[in-house]
């Protein structure tokens, strides 16, 4: 189910963003050798006429040490309407990054996906490529990088009743081809307390395109508690027939940073 009104906040709250005149303030380092970074969890249910539950959940990573990043991403969806599951995904992200020059990076990145209602059983891929950070101040930050890699998927056709459950699944032939990969990630402090951020993915090949992009109003409650309005697309270019290519989820979620 879409909630056009998510969105229409997030947009909203865009022009409220500006420069200021006085030269941006730069970016505190980071601490050395200890893992930081926030966890994340969504949970919606209703009954009466209309039965339905959903959660997830998100955990973001990173270690620096010295000219070091690691970053790890994991992801969990399940969706359920009248007791027949409609959806359920799983994701893992890994990339390490190398500091050429403070704005300069190199990359390499792995990735894994499951989502048993996207028409792919499993999308993996890793790459390497160069970033480079265009701003990098305590209240923006934007940064883009651009790199080649290798991708394996299967395609699966998927069979459901007139409920809308699911009852058989045939997988196609296993795909592998060289791809593309470009990502662009932003952030941007609206006030002391509220930010907004975005992050977008794209790898492409010859088998198929999938684009990610994930965009969220984040508001602190404490220095560690923070609500955040979210809203992300995937869109893979080529599914299997008959179903769509583009899945948007709109969350509200509680944020626990550590």
């Amino acid at each position: 189910m879409k909630h056009p009104s998510v969105v229409s906040l997030l947009v909203a709250l865009l022009p409220v963003a500006g420069w200021c005149d006085s030269p941006p303030p730069s970016t505190p380092p980071p601490p050395q050798g200890v893992w930081t970074g926030t966890g994340q969890l969504g949970w919606l249910a209703s009954q009466g006429n209309t039965q339905s539950k959903s959660a997830n959940a998100l955990l973001d990573l990173s270690l620096f040490e010295g000219p070091w990043q690691h970053s790890l991403h994991l992801g969990g969806l399940y969706g359920e309407n009248t007791n027949i599951p409609s959806a359920e995904r799983w994701d893992a992200l890994w990339q390490t990054n190398y500091s050429l020059t403070p704005d300069l990076y190199t990359f390499g990145a792995l990735r894994y996906a499951r989502d048993l209602f996207s028409g792919f059983n499993y999308q993996a891929s890793a790459t390497a490529g160069f970033g480079y950070k265009f701003i990098n101040t305590t209240d923006v930050k934007l940064s883009a990088q651009l790199g080649a890699g290798y991708r394996k998927d299967q395609t699966e056709d998927i069979t459901k009743d007139g409920t809308g459950a699911v009852i058989s699944r045939t997988l196609g032939p296993a795909n592998s081809n060289a791809i593309l990969t470009a990502g662009l990630n932003y952030s941007q402090a609206l006030t002391d307390t509220t930010t907004l951020s975005d992050k977008l993915l794209v790898e492409s090949g010859s088998s198929d395109t999938m684009i990610s992009n994930a965009l969220a109003l984040t508001v602190k409650i404490s220095t560690r508690l923070a609500l955040s309005l979210g809203y992300t697309l995937l869109d893979n270019t080529k599914p299997t027939p008959g179903l769509k290519k583009l899945d948007t989820m709109e969350t509200v979620n509680l944020v626990i940073g550590f």
